[in-house]
């Protein structure tokens, strides 16, 4: 990288324009970068690393960049020529600025602006590379292979920071050479290690905190028979104590299981016995109380013999009287029917004059008869009376003919007299349903015109609603496409400005790179949190095109609402659709009224016809009504000398009754109860005589069968229910005695009886004891049972949990020892040097290789930098770095350096460095370097000396500003470019040659 050209406008002290010519100042390889204290030296160097990075190295970057002596209207601005990799470049940045409004009062801030452009030597032209920050700062990182950090200590080398190096501890050193040479990735290997290590460490820990579950589980089945060992999850040796712990409670648990088998059978033998001898004095006790039973039953069978032979003597008895049962029926019989012949004789003549109460059965026979002969002389008589009968019905019939006729007559007269009336208001009711049929008809040719006018005119008003509407809708969706529009291209900006990475991130080690082509991408640009990748950009894209479709879609919305108001308006006129509306309703009000009035036609001439017809109906039953009067005259007058003829016969034949049926059913009644009476004597005067043969024949059986009277054969006769129940309690009393004496005779109940009285109550109890040790000893042994089965399935889970977390120990114990080691922790680490210090160490050995180079040069050979691994006190080792003096061929911490010393010892370590970093950002090569201060501690030789080591640079066709305001140099240095400052500012100005 060499540097051509820096212009500064309104940058740190400088309020104007100032540049400097580094081809000029570079010309005799040495040039001196002075001024007074304040002036503005190291803001040259800010400069040019602003133009690079767009920041300035990291002590200053809180500070302010614009010049408070810059005139409000110049903007802030830095432009650096230089060559790197081969391409002249000119950046130009300008930091955002505060500015005063082109109109009206007050300020606006512009945003910051940089610009990459690339001079093309075929052209003889500068080229516009790329105005995204992003973009350009990831291409100057690209080309220069460096950061930031590594730029401000290789370029341009601040001799505080390398004193302080010389004297910092083995972490100030680390934090330094890592910032240097990017070893984050190391501590992130470190801390790779540390997290898969605690990752693995916790997994090994949990199966430990399951594999000691299932050992409480275990230890919880086993009882008392299980002990575990006192260890945690993750310890060392945990798996093989819980598996010799489980081995231990699983024999102890088959012991236990076959004691308590061995006490379960002898509970059952015990308990059998037991029952057995329960069985045994249950059944003595069985049959010691079945004999006592049936001596008691015996005892109550005495007590009842008496009743039973009563019973018995009864039951005979009985046998006697069925012998004169039938008699005994019989009489029962004929006493019965004696009683009902009486009772009827009774009923029947009392319903007979007292005369005939002596008449006997011959006398009220002779009478019926004469009853009967006199029934049968009314029978004309009646015949005549039901003639009678039938005449006068028909007279009343002709009189309510007569009467229904002039009802006809009247109704037919009054109605016929208002028939033109009714015939003529009927008939204009027909002309005008007439005339409002043709005014309907006439009116439906006006009403679909006016309604097709009334729609047209609201779609009229409605599409002028929605054409304004749908404006307004094209005014929104052409806000929406700038917006989307101006989205999409700060999208597509702020895509640009973070392109390095986006590339970055495709980059592969060993494969080329796309931009570059280097197979090395030491520095990768890496995506900030704001970053916008490709499919960012293509959707803010897709929505900008949306947005496009929907103003399109919303323009040809509104041409076509446009195109049909436009029809609406020719179809509906200019006419308001209100006044449009009042006129379709009054002409659908008059159609209506007219349809309404019309449909009335049909019902008038059906009413008009009906009326005609009730014309001719009336007219023919008042025709009719005339003939039916004039032939019940006749009819009449025949009908009156039959009743005449009719009355006179009947008068003579009904005597005192009020009618021939009345006197008839006198009769009738009378002949009928002298009949009934002279049957009912009859029939009693039979029963006596049957009652008295009855008597004679009951009294004949009853002797006979041996008793003294028929009353007493009567009394020893049993009804079916007293002789079934006499004779169940004969059975049961033989039965009971033939059980009480099988009993009795029993051999082994009456040698029970001879045996003591039977314990049930000590054998009861002493099967139950036996059945409740035989259950307790059955519960032991399943519980045993149940321990060994859970025992086996729990020792079998935790040797499965042993196997599986097997492998996990294994690594584990693999990642422990590889992050110990990388951490400096682990026994095998010696020097307790971490992976990141090993490698920043083996830098720090090449930088002091490279430093004492020059070191030995600039201090005639007496001092030698060397790197150390030694420990400093609990700290870790790795980054020591000593210094070795020819002189008394002895090492040396570099604190104890004077200031002299240390100052071309930090000198040389910085030029070391910068050498090493250079190598390690792929060869780039660095033409200028700037060193910043210390130069006033040295004596005029030893001032010589490092001169002569910096004049040496130039040997690679270097250029080296020195950054002093140490007089001495201006005579010593002849190239310089001065910084003066006053009131209104500092200036540049280059003097020498």
């Amino acid at each position: 990288m060499r540097l051509h050209r820096l212009a500064i406008t309104a940058f740190g002290p400088f309020g104007g324009e100032q540049s400097v010519d580094f081809d000029a100042l570079s010309a005799a390889g040495l040039f001196l970068l002075h001024g007074p204290t304040g002036a503005g030296k190291t803001s040259v160097l800010d400069a040019v690393c602003y133009a690079l990075y767009g920041s300035v190295p990291g002590a200053r970057q809180g500070m302010t960049l614009r010049s408070d002596h810059a005139d409000p209207r110049t903007r802030t601005q830095v432009t650096l020529d230089l060559t790197v990799a081969g391409r002249r470049l000119e950046i130009t940045r300008q930091p955002p600025w505060e500015r005063p409004k082109l109109r009206g009062k007050g300020t606006t801030v512009d945003k910051a602006q940089t610009s990459l452009r690339e001079y093309d030597p075929v052209a003889a032209t500068w080229k516009d590379r790329s105005r995204s920050h992003q973009e350009i700062g990831e291409e100057v990182t690209q080309l220069l292979g460096m950061s930031r950090e590594q730029f401000c200590q290789v370029v341009l080398l601040p001799q505080g920071d390398f004193a302080r190096f010389l004297r910092a501890d083995a972490e100030a050193r680390g934090r330094l050479l890592g910032r240097l040479f990017d070893t984050q990735r190391f501590a992130d290997v470190e801390k790779r290690l540390a997290e898969r290590r605690r990752t693995t460490e916790a997994r090994v820990r949990e199966g430990d905190a399951a594999l000691l579950a299932d050992a409480h589980r275990m230890q919880q089945a086993a009882g008392d028979a299980m002990e575990l060992p006192e260890l945690t999850p993750g310890e060392p040796g945990l798996a093989d104590a819980v598996l010799s712990a489980a081995a231990v409670a699983r024999s102890t648990a088959r012991e236990q299981l076959a004691v308590a088998r061995c006490r379960l059978a002898a509970a059952e033998s015990a308990q059998a016995a037991a029952d057995r001898a329960l069985a045994d004095t249950r059944e003595l006790a069985r049959l010691q109380a079945r004999f006592t039973q049936a001596r008691e039953r015996a005892r109550l069978l005495e007590e009842r013999a008496e009743a039973y032979h009563a019973a018995q003597a009864r039951m005979e008895r009985s046998r006697k009287a069925e012998a004169v049962a039938p008699a005994l029926h019989l009489r029962a019989d004929a006493e019965a029917e004696h009683d009902r012949a009486a009772r009827q004789e009774t009923r029947t003549l009392a319903l007979l004059p007292e005369t005939y109460a002596d008449a006997g059965a011959a006398g009220l026979a002779a009478a019926a008869r004469r009853a009967a002969e006199e029934l049968g002389g009314l029978e004309s008589a009646r015949r005549a009376e039901q003639r009678l009968a039938t005449l006068l019905a028909e007279r009343a019939g002709l009189d309510r003919q007569e009467r229904a006729d002039d009802d006809v007559l009247a109704d037919a007269e009054q109605w016929l007299a208002g028939w033109e009336e009714t015939r003529a208001g009927l008939q204009g009711r027909i002309d005008a349903a007439q005339e409002a049929a043709t005014r309907a008809e006439q009116l439906a040719e006006r009403r679909e015109p006016a309604q097709r006018r009334l729609r047209a005119a609201r779609e009229r008003d409605r599409l002028a609603e929605e054409t304004e509407a749908a404006a307004g809708r094209i005014r929104e969706a052409e806000q929406a496409v700038l917006a989307a529009k101006a989205r999409w291209l700060d999208v597509k900006e702020r895509r640009l400005d973070g392109i390095a990475a986006e590339l970055a991130a495709r980059l592969t080690d060993g494969e080329p790179c796309a931009v570059c082509g280097a197979t090395e991408h030491p520095a990768p640009a890496r995506k900030d949190a704001g970053h916008v990748d490709r499919e960012a950009e293509e959707a803010a894209l897709a929505a900008y095109q949306q947005a496009q479709q929907a103003q399109g879609d919303a323009e040809r919305r509104l041409a076509a609402v446009r195109e049909a108001l436009a029809a609406a308006t020719a179809e509906a006129g200019d006419e308001p659709a209100d006044r449009l509306a009042r006129e379709a309703d009054e002409v659908e009000r008059l159609f209506a009224t007219a349809r309404r009035d019309a449909s009335a036609l049909h019902a008038a001439q059906e009413e008009l016809r009906r009326a005609e017809q009730e014309r001719e109906r009336r007219s023919a039953d008042r025709q009719e009504a005339a003939v039916r009067a004039a032939a019940r005259v006749g009819h009449r007058e025949r009908l009156e000398g039959e009743r005449a003829l009719l009355e006179e016969e009947l008068a003579q034949a009904r005597g005192s009754a009020d009618s021939v049926a009345a006197r008839a059913a006198q009769l009738e009644r009378r002949a009928a109860l002298l009949t009934d009476a002279a049957e009912a004597v009859r029939a009693a005067e039979d029963a006596a005589q049957r009652l008295k043969d009855a008597d004679a024949r009951l009294a004949d059986a009853a002797f006979r069968a041996g008793f003294d009277t028929p009353q007493a054969a009567a009394e020893a006769l049993l009804t079916d229910a007293e002789h079934r129940e006499v004779q169940r309690r004969l059975d049961a009393w033989q039965a009971e005695e033939a059980a009480v004496r099988a009993v009795l005779a029993e051999t082994d109940t009456a040698a029970a009886d001879r045996q003591p009285p039977a314990d049930l109550a000590t054998a009861e109890r002493a099967a139950a004891a036996a059945a409740e040790r035989l259950r307790a000893a059955a519960s032991a042994c399943d519980a045993a049972a149940r321990r060994c089965t859970e025992l086996d399935r729990l020792s079998a889970r935790a040797a499965q949990g042993v196997r599986r977390l097997a492998p996990l120990r294994e690594e584990y114990d693999r990642v422990a020892r590889l992050a110990a080691l990388a951490a400096g922790t682990s026994a095998d680490n010696e020097r307790r040097m971490r992976l990141e210090s090993y490698v920043l160490a083996a830098r720090l050995e090449q930088v002091a290789a490279a430093a004492t180079a020059r070191l030995q040069r600039m201090s005639s050979g007496r001092y030698t930098l060397v790197h150390s691994d030694d420990r400093t006190g609990r700290g870790r080792s790795g980054l020591g770095l000593h210094v070795v003096d020819a002189w008394t061929g002895r090492e040396r911490d570099t604190a104890t350096l004077s200031g002299g010393e240390t100052f071309f010892a930090s000198l040389a370590l910085a030029l070391g460095l910068a050498d090493v970093v250079t190598d390690e950002a792929g060869g780039v090569r660095l033409d200028t370097l700037f060193i910043d201060e210390g130069f006033g501690s040295l004596d005029d030789q030893t001032l010589d000396e490092v001169l002569d080591v910096l004049d040496s640079l130039r040997e690679r066709d270097r250029s080296v500003g020195i950054v002093s305001h140490v007089p001495d140099l201006r005579r010593r240095i002849h190239a310089q470019l001065e910084v003066v400052k006053d009131r209104s500012g500092s200036v540049l100005r280059r003097r020498g040659h």
